[in-house]
């Protein structure tokens, strides 16, 4: 009955999480200095070039469409949880100023990373169009 009932939220939750993951995905591919300028800023590491930025952007591609599919749930809910994370946390500086700029934005990142966490917590769960 309970799972009955939770079938439509997680998948509502996989999808929304899914259609940021998907843009950022593609950021990599259609402003790959964009990937780059946040890799320096964010992770500290030295400017990307446009083949790293798109090598990223497979990786990336590979876990977002296994996790939209609900295929390998573990390991691809582990790994959004994971990457979501790491960004949410590594922008721990626009937190201390949220209304420097666009700051404020990135509180964004939080109901999103609460969402991935529920997510990957209920994901034996979530059953509705995946791929078992």
């Amino acid at each position: 009955m309970l799972e009955e009932k939770l079938k439509w939220p997680l998948f509502i939750l996989r999808l929304g999480v899914f259609i940021v993951m998907f843009i950022w995905t593609l950021d990599k591919f259609v402003r790959p200095e964009h990937t780059s300028a946040v890799f320096q800023k964010f992770y500290m590491m030295p400017a990307l070039s446009t083949g790293f930025a798109y090598l990223v952007g497979v990786i990336q591609a590979i876990f977002v469409i296994g996790f939209v599919i609900g295929f390998k749930k573990k390991f691809t809910y582990g790994a959004i949880l994971l990457l979501h994370g790491i960004s949410t946390l590594s922008s721990y500086s626009q937190y201390f100023n949220p209304w420097e700029g666009a700051n404020i934005l990135f509180f964004a990142a939080w109901p999103m990373l609460s969402s991935i966490v529920a997510l990957y917590m209920l994901r034996d769960s979530d059953k509705l169009f995946t791929i078992e």
